[in-house]
């Protein structure tokens, strides 16, 4: 337990930059509790894109989002017919960025591209964290970065931005705020698939880099198993562009999963895990957005650290190769052995032991 700042000390506003990706932003939910438990008078707001937008929007504890759209501006500075109304947008974007003068910006992300809006915010202090300053970032800091132990879990290095404030590391939950329209919609879809009484296991196959994919063709007979074995019913969830890849699955298996891809928001994928069993996904967003929702998550993890970015909390299992080039954290490798030996009968006996 830290002792309480000094009342000087405390600060009146605080900018929170955390920008991406989806997991990130999930591990990040805490200190955001944290924050508001410590400082419960301060304006807190938060800088992020719009990929994560969802996970924070209607978050009780915050006072403000402000919303980059980066990646939909990179996408329309080509477009002629756009540079004007471009230009003003993102011209708004940074008047709102500067409405204000915060005691403290907080740096979470450690990249440029978070750096140069560190820049342009207005803020007393500027801080941000060793480890995170590669690509320049901390040039764009008022302090010395201080430091962040690169061995622990992502969600308690945040945390550890609240230690750097002295706040107490109060209770939290982390959970990803849920709109009764969230639940309406869910729990139709749920209606109309029959699914009220069933016994459901979520399958999140997909994941951004090819490294973390397991085996393509694994999933149909873990899905079957699942269904035949132990009468539960699996959903796929994923983005619209997972679709044709989930379609393949399915068209493998011999009974018959419901794709749920590209059928519902964060929001609502975060309220329909809590309706699951169990949720069996890659290193990805979802996972985290599953464990944030406390529901049973197995994790397959091949080039990357489930100790750093794994499923947090000790409900859940992780199932990896113990090989001597993993973690690797590559995006390419030739042979991908740490995924592909994986097997589908240690998946399912793994799931098996929480459904059962």
């Amino acid at each position: 337990m830290k002792r309480e700042p000094p009342k000087k000390d405390r600060p009146n506003s605080i900018l929170i930059v955390k920008l991406s990706a989806i997991g990130d932003v999930v591990h990040s939910l805490p200190l955001l509790e944290v924050l508001r438990k410590n400082f419960p008078e301060a304006r807190i707001d938060w800088l992020v894109e719009e990929e994560g937008s969802q996970i924070i929007e209607g978050h009780k504890d915050l006072d403000r989002m402000i919303v980059s759209r980066r990646k939909s501006w990179q996408k329309r500075f080509l477009r002629l017919d756009e540079k004007g109304a471009l230009i003003r947008e993102i011209g708004d974007f940074i008047r709102n960025l500067r409405a204000i003068e915060y005691d403290v910006v907080i740096d979470l992300q450690g990249l440029f591209k978070s750096g140069i809006l560190i820049g342009l915010s207005r803020g007393r202090r500027k801080i941000g964290f060793t480890g995170g300053g590669k690509e320049g970032s901390y040039l764009f800091l008022t302090e010395r970065p201080h430091f962040f132990d690169y061995r622990k879990h992502a969600l308690d290095r945040y945390l550890a931005a609240a230690e750097s404030l002295a706040c107490s590391i109060n209770s939290w939950k982390g959970e990803i705020p849920i709109r009764p329209m969230d639940k309406e919609r869910v729990d139709r879809l749920m209606r109309r698939h029959a699914l009220d009484h069933d016994v459901m296991v979520a399958i999140n196959p997909v994941a951004r880099w090819v490294t973390k994919l397991w085996d393509e063709q694994k999933y149909a007979p873990l899905a079957d198993k699942l269904q035949r074995e132990l009468s539960c019913r699996v959903l796929f969830t994923g983005s619209m562009e997972d679709r044709p890849l989930i379609d393949r699955i399915a068209e493998r298996m011999e009974t018959q999963p419901l794709n749920l891809a590209g059928e519902i928001n964060l929001k609502e994928l975060a309220y329909l895990y809590t309706r699951c069993r169990l949720v069996i996904s890659t290193d990805t967003g979802p996972m985290h957005i599953a464990a944030a929702m406390n529901a049973p998550v197995v994790a397959l993890f091949g080039p990357t650290a489930p100790w750093r970015t794994g499923p947090y909390g000790k409900m859940h299992r992780v199932i990896r190769e113990e090989l001597s080039c993993s973690p690797c954290f590559r995006k390419k490798c030739s042979h991908r052995t740490c995924m592909s030996s994986i097997t589908v009968d240690r998946v399912f006996h793994t799931a098996k032991a929480f459904i059962s």
